[in-house]
């Protein structure tokens, strides 16, 4: 190729380049938690969503790690963890140290998507594989275990007050609402969305619920009011966008972006683990409001392919 063949070429594409490029430091001075494979294992991570720098704080080869949330104050990180034999509850300071396991269930059993009171005293989490799946409590201590109700995937209020969850209906899930107790038990959707992935979460005023429903063959992200109204759509892309997360500051919805629902059935979801694609489910991040939705690059490759949140560092 001539240099002017060259110059054009490169010029090409930069042009390209800088057409794809994500406007720089909007996310500077944050901090993620996710779960990565760039281990070769699946780890736990602080990572900076601006530069790409990561702490790995569950440092646990072969084992499997899941579903990381912070502390309230930020000091802790909850995670779940098959390393004895079944997914249990762990937690661990920020800075990776003070391992402690808080829950102790064995085959069938294991515990999933886990949510924290804003005072820090509660822990909410799935239990799976005793019967009908489980919500449950317990102190950060691990003391003061309690099942309070049927449901998967709790969110707990900024107040306290109020638990939002997935439940089982005929032909899929729907969004519910019940009394952190587990009492006065309420439904805020009836579509029933038959790909599951409804993982919601609240807005950190409590003012609003972020969660996953159906559109035809495609799941995107909506909000609604407490009581379930005000519905509005927040994401038109045609994919699976799971597993949402919103910034303290109200600026920025982290979520996860899927182009092939493969949970859907068991042959297609062994397939997608083994396969390990390393762009098969990246962080994306998009406005309060659903505007301008876009790939987070330095989180774009090695993440995990299961349903764990992109959490943001409290304040």
């Amino acid at each position: 190729m001539s240099r002017l063949g060259r110059g054009l070429a490169t010029l090409g594409l930069s042009g390209l380049l800088t057409s794809w490029s994500l406007p720089g430091g909007e996310l500077a001075g944050r901090k993620l938690l996710v779960i990565s494979l760039r281990t070769g294992d699946t780890e736990v991570f602080v990572v900076d969503p601006d530069t790409g720098d990561a702490l790995n704080l569950s440092r646990s080869p072969g084992s499997s790690e899941r579903y990381p949330s912070w502390s309230p104050d930020g000091r802790q990180v909850a995670f779940t963890s098959d390393r004895d034999g079944t997914y249990n509850l762990f937690l661990v300071d920020a800075d990776g140290t003070h391992l402690r396991q808080l829950t102790h269930e064995k085959q069938p059993a294991l515990v999933g998507m886990q949510s924290w009171t804003a005072n820090g005293h509660w822990i909410y989490f799935s239990r799976f594989g005793q019967g009908a799946p489980q919500m449950c409590r317990l102190a950060p201590d691990g003391s003061d275990f309690k099942a309070v109700g049927e449901g998967i995937d709790p969110a707990v209020s900024p107040d306290g007050k109020t638990i939002v969850f997935a439940r089982q209906m005929p032909k899929g899930h729907c969004l519910f609402a019940a009394d952190a107790d587990g009492g006065n038990v309420r439904q805020l959707t009836s579509k029933e969305n038959q790909f599951a992935g409804v993982h919601a979460t609240w807005t950190p005023d409590g003012k609003r619920i972020v969660y996953a429903d159906q559109v035809g063959e495609a799941l995107e992200l909506f909000t609604c009011k407490p009581d379930g109204q005000d519905v509005k759509q927040l994401t038109a892309l045609g994919q699976a966008a799971t597993s949402p997360a919103v910034s303290p500051d109200l600026k920025w919805i982290s979520f996860r972006l899927c182009a092939e629902i493969y949970w859907r059935d068991s042959a297609s979801s062994a397939r997608a683990y083994k396969e390990k694609r390393a762009d098969k489910r990246p962080v994306w991040v998009m406005g309060l409001d659903g505007s301008h939705p876009h790939v987070v690059e330095p989180l774009h490759y090695q993440m995990t392919i299961d349903g764990s949140r992109a959490s943001w560092r409290p304040k």
